[in-house]
């Protein structure tokens, strides 16, 4: 179990906000607008969106704080503002939003202050945990209108761990995953967990074989290379009318040349990375692959049991694959300090219990199931953060390089549509 006293807190919301301004940085006045569509926000209306989630959860809803300003309900409550409208909102200037920003984060350092509160305690971490996944929106959004790379500060290439962790070359292979019964979610004795993860209960898993890594730009070349995008026998109807739709004959990234594959980051295109992670493909394109491959996607119970179980199952799981320990820097690939995937072999310190490797960082896995509620199921106070999505989206696990290792854990549920080939999203497959 993690828990966290106040002044951790206090230190997250600090650097949340500082990768807030990092992902902004260098950005011009059109840029934090940008173009309407449908899979972005304006960067300008969303760093205040993130900013009101905390004033008006926090200090106004939980502390009865008066409003920092008067009309910022209107301006950025994402329950109420339909996402077409952000674009013609009266939004203030980015000095006045950053000044807002500003201040809400100053009076909520100050409120962490004044004495034990654990609902106030468990409300902050939830708005650090709220800006962290708009940051990683921020950062794919970047890549989604062509904008530079972020100006995250890289490890130093030169440095023991980079040479010793990386450029690991290709791993393959399966690795057998016992049959039994599995607790999938969270247990109550966690410290946070979101609404989707509660909480743990008994699912019967039957043996599989799920593959050590997840697939890498090379295996997935093949697939391409053989006209995959080009024969209807390997994508269902829903797929292939999305793939008809966006005219794609290789992943949106990716491009042929004289001199071989390249792939696009950010704003600039580069030789292709063959072991790296594959990486912004949609559900049905990993669909698609799995046909071809005669292999299949693993269950939402089948990826957290390889990646949190022990060899012989219990009723106590990993928080993550590796065990209790927090992130480190040589067991994955999180908080966007490589800016891109690695190796799909490299941090072979972070492998769970069977092997499997990567299974938090690097890229999100689409799973093959559809995002439902566990039994029981209830809202937490943010009603829209995951009941809506119920029934429409596919789930997806274990974090991708820009994820903050903070928040990440085996049992983290996200979720995004089908289609959705913007994200840091790759997958890892089974045997059939």
């Amino acid at each position: 179990m993690i828990k966290m006293n106040t002044e951790q807190i206090a230190l997250q919301a600090q650097d949340a906000h500082k990768r807030t301004l990092t992902l902004i940085d260098g950005l011009s006045k059109e840029q934090l607008i940008g173009p309407l569509l449908p899979i972005v926000n304006p960067l300008l209306w969303e760093i205040g969106h993130v900013a009101h989630f905390y004033e008006f959860w926090v200090l106004r809803k939980h502390l009865k704080q008066p409003p920092l300003i008067a009309n910022a309900d209107s301006l950025y409550d994402s329950m109420t503002i339909a996402h077409d409208e952000r674009w013609n909102l009266p939004l203030p200037s980015l000095k006045n939003t950053l000044n807002y920003m500003q201040a809400v984060l100053d009076n909520i350092q100050e409120c962490l202050t004044t004495g034990e509160d654990k609902v106030r305690d468990y409300l902050v971490q939830y708005a650090v945990f709220h800006q962290d996944m708009h940051n990683e929106a921020y950062t794919y959004t970047r890549q989604t209108l062509d904008y530079p790379a972020p100006p995250i500060k890289n490890f130093d290439k030169e440095n023991s761990m980079y040479k010793t962790t990386f450029n690991r070359g290709r791993v393959s292979g399966d690795t057998k995953i016992p049959g039994g019964i599995f607790m999938l979610g969270a247990t109550k004795g966690d410290e946070f967990v979101f609404d989707n993860e509660k909480w743990a209960h008994p699912v019967e898993i039957m043996p599989f074989n799920i593959a050590i890594t997840a697939v890498s730009n090379a295996e997935y070349l093949l697939f391409v290379e053989a006209g995959g995008y080009e024969k209807h026998e390997y994508w269902d109807n829903e797929g292939w009318k999305w793939r008809e739709q966006k005219q794609l004959l290789h992943p949106i990234y990716w491009r042929s040349t004289n001199n071989g594959w390249q792939v696009k980051h950010f704003d600039h295109w580069s030789n292709m990375k063959m072991h790296n992670a594959l990486i912004h493909v949609c559900w049905h394109e990993a669909q698609a692959y799995c046909r071809w491959a005669e292999r299949r996607l693993p269950t939402e119970a089948e990826w957290e049991a390889a990646a949190a179980a022990e060899p012989i199952f219990t009723l106590v799981n990993r928080r993550y694959p590796w065990g209790e320990n927090t992130p480190q820097a040589q067991l994955a690939n999180l908080d966007g300090y490589t800016l891109d995937t690695v190796d799909v072999a490299a941090y072979a310190a972070g492998d769970s219990a069977f092997g499997c490797r990567q299974m938090i960082g690097n890229v999100w896995e689409w799973t093959q199931d559809t995002f439902t509620p566990y039994p029981g199921f209830e809202p937490d106070m943010y009603k829209d953060y995951s009941q809506p999505l119920f029934g429409n989206t596919k789930v997806l696990r274990g974090g991708s390089w820009a994820t903050r290792s903070r928040m990440i854990r085996n049992s983290w549920r996200t979720y995004y549509g089908p289609e959705r080939n913007d994200v840091f999203a790759g997958f890892r497959t089974c045997a059939l």
